[in-house]
């Protein structure tokens, strides 16, 4: 059937039937097209969405996604024709329905995940089969080696080439921006890319985002790493593993974060880039995404395993999650908390000595320090200035400006201080209630929205004394942050009382 184009601008995937041309062509919404530009040669295939008003019968709506393949104008006259379901979701339901997924089979998913032939619906049970059913290690290979062989890798002539990550789960945990400064003033290269925030208040892209552009190609990722030793990028504008952050952008709204995937996810980065050596952090605790140590021990397990299957060398490290990294969640406001340790300040202490160990790790693997001393080597590289300067060289090549100070960066212009309700020490910050309070402020969005901690799990307060802060941009965020942490209540101040029925509340 010929129809003629008309271009939306509209971030879907797909394409835009009148409900007549459709019924016509005995096509109904969640089935396929086929789209041929005679002229060009050019085609795709596209599930369909119908409307009986938005365009007119004789037309046919192209999303901006699908037409960066089609490269066709306005009012040209296009073939349009039914076309078969693709093989990769007969593997979806075959995972929906507890089976195992080969490695041809995952494949074809993730192709089809990459060239937006399936849709939003049906990547989405993907997603949550293998969240529900779970992956196992051959099928997480599968996932990784598929993941990387759908988008574009790094090749660096000097190695050992470094990267870490860290699973989250934990609020504040804005390490990167002291250990990747840190590790490319050792003389190490390290090509960061990172993740926006998932279930957080801010990813370390989202972070980054504060002092310079994220997004960059692969090529400028590798040419930028080989100029100035590192970078902290955006891993979803690099085409690197670009099957990862479709995925991600279909786990965000479930607040999902499916164990196999994320290893896959994890891994397919660090393989992409051409790292030889990882450190990844496991937070590990209540509130956290790994609840005991036993846990940990076993996802680090996994993940040393995979590394031995595509040839990295992977060590892990358990860390304490029951607390925020640092005293800030949100990007403005854990920005200008790591860069004012970079700049020499000694505090706050979670956050120096959790990156300084990391740091460490990655440090004695690759031979730029003895075996329980990289920690110090680390701590010499930020004392000395050389990971200020490191830092500095990084925003620029990635097109910020290299003099911002830590006092330039400000959180948003409206607050509310949370105070201790009586005397008594802080006995409980619920990290899940205080990253819900940050979203609900406009985090990682508003990069000035967020909370600042003023007295953490330990400290003695006085009735009146802050307790934290919570910072927007927007009057009205603020207002249904304060009202949503009326009911989530996560603060919990103590004397000889142990508990009050009901509970008094904090605001």
């Amino acid at each position: 059937m010929k129809l003629t184009v008309k271009l939306l601008d509209i971030a879907n995937r797909g394409v835009l039937l009148h409900s007549t041309d459709a019924r016509t062509m005995r096509i109904r919404d969640g089935d396929r097209v086929q789209i041929a530009d005679e002229a060009t040669g050019k085609s795709a295939q596209a599930h369909v969405d119908t409307t009986g008003s938005l365009i007119e019968p004789g037309a046919i709506g192209v999303y901006r996604p699908l037409n960066a393949a089609l490269a066709v104008d306005e009012g040209t006259s296009v073939e349009v024709r039914g076309a078969e379901r693709p093989a990769s979701l007969s593997h979806i339901k075959k995972k929906m329905d507890g089976g195992r997924l080969a490695k041809d089979e995952t494949l074809d998913i993730v192709r089809d995940i990459v060239s937006d032939t399936l849709s939003p619906g049906e990547i989405t049970a993907y997603v949550t089969a293998s969240y529900i059913n779970g992956l196992d290690m051959d099928e997480v290979e599968y996932l990784t080696r598929a993941m990387v062989d759908t988008g574009e890798r790094l090749h660096f002539t000097r190695h050992p080439v470094v990267d870490k990550h860290s699973i989250g789960g934990v609020p504040g945990n804005k390490i990167t921006l002291l250990i990747a400064p840190i590790i490319a003033a050792s003389g190490l290269p390290i090509p960061k890319t990172s993740s926006r925030a998932i279930t957080g208040a801010g990813g370390t892209a989202d972070l980054m985002e504060v002092l310079a552009p994220v997004s960059f190609s692969a090529l400028e990722v590798q040419q930028m790493t080989e100029k100035v030793g590192g970078v902290i990028v955006w891993g979803g504008a690099t085409n690197i593993a670009p099957a990862d952050d479709k995925i991600i952008t279909y786990e965000y709204p479930l607040r999902i974060d499916a164990r196999g995937q994320m290893i896959a996810s994890v891994m397919a980065k660090k393989f992409a880039v051409g790292a030889d050596i990882v450190v990844i952090d496991i937070p590990v605790g209540r509130n956290t995404k790994i609840a005991t140590a036993q846990e940990g021990r076993k996802l680090a397990r996994e993940f040393i395993e995979l590394g031995e299957r595509l040839g990295m060398r992977v060590e892990c490290a358990l860390s304490y999650g029951e607390s925020l990294v640092g005293h800030t969640i949100g990007p403005n406001l854990e920005v200008r908390e790591a860069l004012a340790v970079l700049e020499g300040a000694t505090e706050p202490n979670s956050l120096i000595l959790k990156s300084l160990s990391i740091a460490g790790i990655a440090l004695e693997m690759a031979g730029k320090a003895a075996y329980g001393q990289g920690a110090e080597v680390a701590g010499n590289l930020l004392r000395n200035g050389k990971a200020l300067e490191k830092m500095r060289q990084i925003i620029e090549i990635q097109g910020g400006d290299p003099t911002v100070k830590a006092e330039d960066i400000v959180p948003g212009d409206y607050q509310f201080v949370v105070r201790a309700p009586q005397d008594g020490y802080v006995i409980e910050l619920n990290n899940s209630a205080l990253v819900t309070l940050a979203r609900l402020a406009g985090s990682p969005y508003d990069h000035g929205a967020g909370l600042d901690i003023h007295a953490k799990k330990g400290t003695r307060v006085r009735k009146g004394d802050p307790i934290f802060t919570i910072y927007a941009e927007r009057e009205w965020r603020l207002e249904r942050a304060i009202e949503v942490g009326r009911v989530l209540m996560p603060v919990v101040v103590e004397g000889m009382v142990l508990e009050r029925i009901p509970p008094e509340r904090w605001v």
